[in-house]
C-alpha cells in the first residue's frame, strides 16, 4: 500500500470531496483512513497531498512543507474572504506599472507577518476564525498573526478583463461548489452563496469602470502562507484593493532558499 498520493483538486471541490472521489475510484482503499496534509480553499485548485493508512498518524510530519502557487490578483475589487467567494465591493485603482508592482513584490519577499484571514480554520479559544466571523463575534477576540517566509514572488503577466468577463468567470467558480445541505454546516448557509451572489449582481450592474486589471504571480513560500492575504497586500502596496482571483498550487515539498530570490527543491511530492 502506498503511503500517500498527490491529487489534483478542482475549483469547487473541498479537500475532503477530492479525497473521497479518489477513494471511490480505488475500491481497495474503501476502508482505509485518508488524511490531507495541507488544505486548499474551495476556490483554489492544484496539488493536494493525501496520506494513506498508517501514514495518517504522521500527519504532523508533513505540516512544514513548502509550496509553490500560481495566483492572480484582481485589482479594484475586494471581498471579506480575500477571494471571489466573498461579499464584494469596489474601490478606485490608481495608475501603476510593472516597475511599481515589482517594487511591491520585493517588499513582500522574505519573512512576513500577517493576521490570519477571518475566513480560515485557525482556532481561537477552541473555535475556528471562520465561525467567529459567521457569528459576527470577531470583536470579542484578538485575531492572531502568523509568520512565514516568501522565498520568491514573481510577476508573470498582466491582462485586462471587462466587467462582464469578471462577473461571468466568477459566477462559474461560485456555482462550481455542490449545494451544501448538511445541517451541521447551517451557519455557513451554503458558503453564504445567496448573499455572495447578490453582491456580485450589484457588481455586474455597476458602471464605475469598464475594465479591470488582473496580474498573475508565482510564489514559492513556507507552509501556512495565505495567497488570499498576499493578494490583498500586493494591492494595498499599490494603493488600491484587490482579491485572489485564482489560486493554483503547483509544487509541494522541501525548498532550499538561496540569496537574491534563487533556490531549489530538495524534495518534491
Amino acid at each position: 500500500m502506498e503511503k500517500f498520493v498527490v491529487l489534483n483538486k478542482e475549483i469547487g471541490q473541498t479537500p475532503l470531496a477530492c479525497a473521497e472521489a479518489w477513494r471511490a475510484e480505488n475500491s481497495e482503499y474503501e476502508d482505509v483512513s485518508l488524511a490531507y496534509a495541507g488544505r486548499l480553499d474551495p476556490m483554489a485548485s492544484g496539488k493536494l497531498l493525501i496520506l494513506i493508512g498508517e501514514e495518517c498518524k504522521k500527519q504532523t510530519d508533513y505540516h512544514g512543507l513548502d509550496k509553490t502557487y500560481e495566483f492572480e490578483v484582481l485589482f479594484g475589487v475586494q471581498s471579506d474572504s480575500g477571494d471571489v467567494l466573498g461579499l464584494v465591493n469596489e474601490c478606485k485603482v490608481p495608475d501603476f506599472n510593472e516597475v511599481k508592482i515589482i517594487e511591491v513584490t520585493k517588499k513582500l519577499t522574505g519573512e512576513v507577518t500577517f493576521p490570519y484571514p477571518k475566513f480560515s480554520s485557525k482556532t481561537v479559544q477552541g473555535k475556528p476564525l471562520h465561525t467567529w466571523t459567521l457569528e459576527d463575534r470577531l470583536n470579542e477576540i484578538e485575531i492572531p498573526t502568523y509568520t512565514s517566509k516568501v522565498h520568491n514572488l514573481k510577476l508573470n503577466q498582466f491582462k485586462k478583463l471587462s466587467r462582464k468577463e469578471v462577473y461571468d468567470q466568477t459566477s462559474k467558480k461560485i456555482e462550481s461548489i455542490p449545494p451544501v445541505t448538511d445541517i451541521r454546516k447551517a451557519i455557513g448557509n451554503d458558503f453564504r452563496r445567496p448573499d455572495i451572489r447578490a453582491t456580485w449582481k450589484t457588481f455586474q450592474a455597476s458602471d464605475l469602470q469598464e475594465e479591470f486589471m488582473v496580474a498573475k504571480f508565482t510564489c514559492t513560500c513556507s507552509s501556512g502562507t495565505y495567497m488570499r492575504t498576499l493578494a490583498e497586500e500586493i494591492a494595498k502596496g499599490l494603493g488600491t484593493c484587490g482579491l485572489a482571483y485564482s489560486i493554483h498550487r503547483t509544487h509541494i515539498g522541501k525548498y532550499k532558499s538561496l540569496l537574491f530570490g534563487f533556490g531549489f527543491w530538495l524534495k518534491k511530492f
